[in-house]
């Protein structure tokens, strides 16, 4: 009997009657629209991943870059559709968490919460290091440059990153404007920023602006014979853990697949709308709309910027840092150079900032359920926000923003986003046939076969895409994270008790 107890405790699901309820209660101000939704998926979604991995996926695949970045559009396509059911079905705040707890137990929503520290907590970090190459490139205009031991991170390791025998701090790397960046937005978001969805608007349309200039004035300089060797990598090794060449901190992965799994860091933060689903006026609309009209945007200009880019530069030619600004350099026109230097900065900026705030949204909802000590969601009585919790986090992030190269960074946020991608697919599957009775303003089309294709597509991504070191970490860490979950979130949490708790003034103001 007691085994029974325990799996029937370990599977126990949220009521998802009670999470529509929940749902329609005014804790948080409603004064979001689609538009608005559309700008905040936008705004975590496109910056930091365009700038960041297309240098990178068009050394790894060539022009056959764009095959990498529809691939993951395509993977992105079918969780697009399952998260804007679900959202529009239960809308509350925690994205995938929530969705997990209300179909698939407390076990899974654990997993999955621990999932999205990956997408949302550790994706500041490798965001925040392209913020610091934008920023360091400015600064050597002006004649400034920084040692080399500061200006990126490179941990030396002996061993491998996977298995490392010991660490060589004294001559390793370290990415301290990275680290003072994450640290500087962590502070900000503590004591209690007031920016709006409006300013959110103006840094949207300052890195998508970015983007069309880069287009509109590269084209002028596509040359058809850059296409010619359309795939000159292939598609890659197609073995599990084939991702990389090697498990070095330089690994650069190859190959159309490997590419599709790296630059789906671009596509990550269209599900940040679903997190302010408490905050709509009419979200069973306004989610559905939200997500898929962003990462239709996205698409779009992401593969107009890879096609502009292998066709002005011979793709063996495309340098990884600050490719596009170094695509546009025949032009000799400086103030192209400086539009794109700031999209970069205001793509990275509004992309970290959200991601960080995204995280505390997280933990928010997490404790609210008992996942967390009550401590995670504690308010400072000044600031109005959780300081404590928003400062830790801050400086784990900032850690490894320090001292953890680009590439390690980028897969670990990857293979957490598409572990959750897969869950919240599977969701569907499962209230499909268990709860249909359930009103759903906007239903995923050809179920089972989208659901399942959103599986398989994104389970197919981090098998063959990503490395056994990324998969190694990320094992680790969800073991370490399942030893707190039985220590302390199975025994508190009740998902037959969801009880509303007031967020924080603070959160809900800067989207």
């Amino acid at each position: 009997m007691g085994r029974v107890s325990f799996l029937s405790e370990l599977f126990a699901t949220t009521d998802a009657e009670k999470l529509r309820e929940l749902g329609t209660r005014k804790i948080l101000r409603r004064a979001l629209t689609a538009r608005d939704l559309i700008a905040i998926a936008l705004g975590a979604m496109i910056g930091g991943g365009i700038f960041t991995t297309i240098g990178t996926g068009v050394k790894g695949a060539g022009p056959a870059v764009i095959v990498s970045y529809l691939l993951a559009g395509f993977t992105s396509f079918f969780a697009a559709l399952c998260y804007a059911e679900l959202g529009a079905m239960v809308p509350v705040a925690g994205s995938a968490y929530t969705y997990a707890y209300a179909t698939m137990g407390k076990l899974f929503a654990w997993i999955i919460g621990f999932a999205l520290i990956f997408e949302y907590g550790i994706s500041a970090a490798p965001v925040a290091q392209q913020f610091s190459a934008a920023i360091q490139d400015v600064a050597k205009t002006g004649g400034i440059t920084l040692p080399g031991w500061a200006s990126q991170s490179n941990l030396l390791i002996h061993g491998s990153w996977w298995l490392p025998s010991s660490w060589d701090l004294a001559h390793s790397q370290y990415d301290v404007v990275a680290a003072l960046f994450v640290i500087g937005l962590s502070v900000l978001l503590s004591v209690g920023i007031r920016e709006s969805a409006t300013v959110n608007n103006v840094f949207v349309v300052l890195k998508i602006s970015a983007l069309l200039v880069f287009i509109a004035a590269g084209a002028f300089l596509v040359h058809g014979a850059n296409l010619h060797n359309f795939n000159p990598v292939g598609w890659g090794t197609l073995h599990p853990f084939g991702g990389m060449a090697d498990y070095s901190s330089s690994a650069q992965p190859y190959g159309i697949i490997a590419i599709g799994a790296y630059v789906f860091f671009s596509y990550i933060g269209f599900d940040t709308a679903t997190t302010t689903a408490e905050e709509c006026k009419n979200p069973q609309f306004d989610v559905p709309v939200g997500v898929i009209g962003a990462l239709a945007i996205g698409t779009v200009v992401y593969c107009a910027t890879a096609i502009v880019l292998v066709g002005a530069v011979p793709w063996n030619h495309v340098p990884i840092k600050n490719p596009l600004v170094y695509a546009l350099a025949p032009l000799h026109i400086p103030a192209l150079s400086w539009v794109i230097t700031v999209g970069v900065l205001a793509g990275t900026t509004s992309v970290a900032l959200a991601s960080l705030l995204g995280q505390s949204r997280i933990f928010y909802v997490m404790a609210r359920d008992g996942m967390l000590p009550p401590a995670v969601s504690a308010v400072h009585p000044r600031f109005k926000t959780p300081m404590t919790t928003t400062l830790i986090t801050g400086a784990a992030v900032a850690i490894l923003a320090l001292i953890v190269p680009l590439n390690n960074l980028l897969n670990l946020v990857n293979i957490g986003t598409l572990m959750a991608f897969s869950v919240v697919c599977a969701g569907v599957l499962y209230l499909r046939k268990r709860r249909p009775e359930l009103p759903r303003s906007f239903r995923v089309p050809f179920v089972p076969l989208f659901p399942i294709l959103g599986i398989v597509c994104s389970l197919f991504l981090a098998v063959f895409g990503l490395s056994r070191m990324t998969w190694t970490w990320f094992v680790i860490a969800l073991v370490v994270g399942l030893i707190f979950f039985f220590s302390y979130g199975f025994r508190r949490s009740n998902p037959k008790e969801v009880v509303p708790v007031e967020e924080p003034p603070g959160l809900g103001e800067f989207a």
